[in-house]
């Protein structure tokens, strides 16, 4: 797994508009109705990390989520965190 370069998370995040680059980590904050929306949908990313083995940073704020994604082993972003991304705004 290698890292993108700016070029390449350029065009994936043409298909992540809700998505920004923070201090190099892919980062979106969802929000919901209320907590137990938002824990839900924690719950469910959960459980889809778990099944890709790869893990995002989550806080949770009230009724708000952010979710914060960067493979850390590879050192930088790659199409893991895009895929993950995805697949949480699938969920929401």
């Amino acid at each position: 797994m290698s890292i993108l370069s700016h070029a390449e998370i350029a065009s994936h995040m043409t298909n992540r508009p809700d998505w920004q680059i923070e201090r190099g980590e892919l980062v979106r904050t969802f929000k919901f109705e209320t907590f137990r929306d938002a824990v839900t949908f924690v719950n469910k990313v959960a459980d889809m990390a778990e099944e890709a083995n790869h893990h995002p940073d989550i806080d949770i704020r009230y009724n708000r989520v952010r979710l914060a994604l960067v493979s850390h082993d590879a050192g930088g972003i790659t199409t893991h965190d895009f895929a993950m991304a995805a697949g949480s705004d699938r969920l929401a």
